[in-house]
């Protein structure tokens, strides 16, 4: 039970970190573009993971076996995810982008479902992820276009750009999971680090940064996406991994847009509406369900008592 709680503290402290990093993020990316801006976080982020691993880990050496597993969570889950994400939000609007990114426990649940070792899955989870990605459909309802709900983007493959995204962190989830039964988490998060931020160089390379225009200011911000949601984040997220399981964990995911509501509330005056506030309800409301303790049914739940 203590170990579930402890999980529990970490997932939500990585979608803490996440939710505030929009802000910082919005701020830093007028300066720098999206890969060359991930290439400097996860640089940053990988810097700081070694420092931790030598202090947690330093007998723990790099596995010739592991190198597919960590190299493939780190190009799908660091590299590829932004890559779709930051295309994807480039061709639709945020509120879209959201919305499908909500898609991720749906699409982690079912395959844990159907792919080996299949699980079966009880249905307060599945009502749970549903109640999650409703809230959060809510949560971003009032800043759609004025055509409504069901307007299309301008250019469909955002849509395509934003559904590799979701398959992305479900795929970076899945080999994560394998390799927490064998080897620390420290281990696994910096060396997935570095693989992905290798992959953003050749993206990086050919972008065109403004480099005149970096100040301080921009500089405290890709610090804090380093430090707290590239190296941190993804250290706790793993964490929870480990214990929670991958759909309850990517449940989660559904917290980080109602943090950027309540963090743009406080740091940038916007002014939440009722809707929005019945949104965030309704995806705490489904994170609780999803994650409510019952019978030893799913893969989450069996290693919750390990």
């Amino acid at each position: 039970m203590q170990t579930r709680r402890v999980a529990l503290l970490a997932i939500i402290g990585a979608v803490v970190f996440w939710g505030l990093s929009f802000i910082s993020i919005k701020i830093a990316v007028a300066v720098l573009p999206p890969m060359t801006l991930g290439a400097l976080r996860f640089f940053l982020g990988t810097i700081i993971l070694f420092f931790i691993k030598g202090r947690l880990a330093p007998e723990e050496h790099l596995v010739t076996e592991d190198i597919p597993y960590l190299a493939g969570a780190g190009l799908i889950g660091v590299t590829a995810y932004f890559f779709f994400e930051n295309n994807g939000v480039a061709r639709v609007s945020a509120s879209e982008a959201s919305i499908i990114i909500a898609a991720i426990p749906v699409l982690a649940m079912l395959m844990e479902r159907f792919l080996p070792p299949r699980q079966p899955l009880h249905l307060r989870r599945w009502a749970g992820a549903a109640l999650s990605m409703f809230g959060v459909y809510l949560v971003v309802l009032p800043s759609l276009p004025a055509a409504g709900p069901l307007k299309t983007a301008s250019d469909p493959i955002g849509y395509l750009f934003m559904f590799g995204a979701a398959l992305s962190w479900v795929g970076y989830a899945i080999l994560t999971q394998g390799l927490s039964a064998k080897r620390s988490r420290i281990y696994i998060v910096f060396w997935q680090s570095v693989f992905g931020f290798l992959g953003f160089l050749p993206f990086a390379f050919f972008e065109h940064p403004a480099w005149e225009h970096l100040t301080w200011s921009v500089l405290a911000h890709v610090a804090y996406l380093g430090i707290f949601c590239s190296a941190l984040g993804y250290w706790f997220y793993v964490y929870a991994l480990q214990h929670l399981g991958v759909g309850t964990s990517s449940v989660f995911i559904n917290l980080i847009p109602v943090v950027t509501v309540v963090a743009g509330f406080f740091a940038l005056q916007e002014r939440l509406a009722a809707l929005q506030w019945w949104g965030a309800l309704a995806v705490i409301s489904g994170v609780y369900l999803a994650t409510l303790q019952g019978r030893p049914e799913t893969r989450a739940s069996t290693k919750e008592g390990a």
